[in-house]
């Protein structure tokens, strides 16, 4: 423990407060806690003022006892993207996941109470300071990307989730309360895509229904159309291809009175592809992937990230994926190898290494599905959380089954048994 959070744990301590009830009195969990005392997290700004009134210390006393500063930020991003600690998503599963329906519950009621009726469910917040917000967003999205777990990233995701929630049972002017709702629904989606990868489906679909209400009422069309896309993933993994268009039509419309200079319809269009891919409806899926590709006409700032990542590195991996699913290998492996040669995240390339076995599973080549598996398995070893690429590989390893009169096929199977669940 540094010496700066030895002596908030000594402040604490002096007041009598136990890790888990200080974390009652701020509004976060115990765990929480615990990341602020062994210094590496720390409290968000709108936290930082209810924990200077129960610590009973002075602005300047806090910023001792927890300075901040810009190594705070280095010191969460270390936290998440260093190699995987508790499964934060599984010991601690049913805490974690009250609490998120807690916190669901009390916002899906304030998102449609109108702003000045929201005052019935009033926090006695803090002043609400919505570009601090956006700033933790980014953040919070920026951690999401680059972290090895992604369920590691869940604590914090929550405890801000808290403060909007809270802010959004108060009332606020028109404008305010439009962007509040919109950070919300930013949030919201990204909450979901660490259920999503954790495969807490149910979870993620609760959370994407919040994320699109709430961008309704804020009237944030590409939010909105971008919630209702990752909706329709939790639909297209539960083999409902038929939903899933349906709702990506919904996404499409909506989409429609967003920004143009935003990639919102480009995004849409590319996983309306996979769903037609999936029904085997080549041309409609081939006319979404022409859509998605006006991406690449578009500026750079189109893909601003966070809740809106699809840019013209992914159309290569998109239109592999589609091919690969309506039965045109050749084209599947010319694209699927372009996109495996671009710069791209791990779980990206692991996606891309799986349909590349999978390709050789269909042309009965053993040598192509042990390279390229390999490689994928290796991939999700290292991160500690098999995730996404996970669901892929359980998919190919159905197909070696077959094959395992093949020792090295066996063996491949038992190593794809063997990732660490999620």
């Amino acid at each position: 423990m540094t010496a700066r959070r030895q002596h908030l744990a000594e402040r604490r301590r002096s007041l009598g407060y136990s890790q888990e009830r200080l974390a009652g009195e701020v509004g976060v969990d115990r765990t929480t806690v615990g990341r602020w005392e062994r210094g590496e997290t720390g409290p968000q700004p709108l936290i930082r003022e209810r924990l200077r009134t129960v610590l009973k210390v002075s602005a300047e006393e806090l910023d001792t006892l927890i300075p901040v500063g810009p190594e705070d930020d280095h010191l969460l991003l270390a936290a998440a993207v260093a190699a995987p600690g508790p499964d934060l998503m599984g010991e601690l599963d049913d805490m974690h996941r009250r609490e998120m329906l807690r916190l669901m519950s009390i916002a899906s009621v304030a998102v449609a109470l109108p702003a000045e009726a929201a005052a019935v469910l009033s926090s006695r917040m803090g002043p609400l300071d919505l570009d601090s917000h956006a700033a933790m967003n980014a953040h919070l999205w920026q951690v999401f990307a680059m972290s090895r777990s992604k369920r590691q990233v869940y604590p914090v995701i929550r405890d801000h989730l808290a403060a909007l929630t809270s802010h959004l049972a108060d009332p606020h002017p028109v404008r305010d309360r439009r962007r509040l709702l919109a950070l919300t629904a930013d949030l919201y989606q990204l909450a979901g895509e660490v259920c999503f990868d954790g495969n807490r489906y149910t979870d993620a679909a609760h959370c994407y229904t919040l994320a699109a209400t709430a961008a309704r009422e804020g009237d944030a069309a590409d939010l909105w159309a971008c919630a209702l896309t990752r909706h329709a993933y939790v639909s297209m993994y539960d083999q409902q291809h038929a939903q899933a268009s349906e709702i990506l039509a919904a996404a499409d419309t909506v989409a429609r009175n967003g920004d143009r200079q935003l990639a919102t319809r480009q995004w849409v269009a590319s996983v309306q592809a996979q769903a037609q891919a999936s029904l085997g409806d080549s041309g409609a899926c081939d006319r979404a992937l022409d859509t998605a590709a006006g991406v690449l006409d578009l500026t750079p700032s189109s893909s601003p990230g966070g809740w809106l990542r699809f840019d013209g590195s992914r159309i290569a991996e998109e239109r592999g994926a589609c091919y690969l699913a309506t039965g045109r290998d050749a084209q599947s492996e010319t694209a699927l190898t372009q996109a495996l040669g671009q710069g791209i995240s791990p779980r990206r390339k692991g996606s891309l290494l799986t349909d590349l076995a999978m390709l050789g599973v269909r042309r009965h080549d053993t040598s192509q599905v042990l390279h390229y598996a390999t490689a994928a398995i290796d991939l999700a070893e290292q991160t500690g959380s098999s995730g996404y690429v996970g669901r892929k590989l359980a998919t190919l390893r159905t197909r070696i089954q077959p094959s395992r009169g093949d020792r090295r096929i066996a063996l491949l199977a038992d190593r794809i048994a063997r990732l660490p669940a999620t």
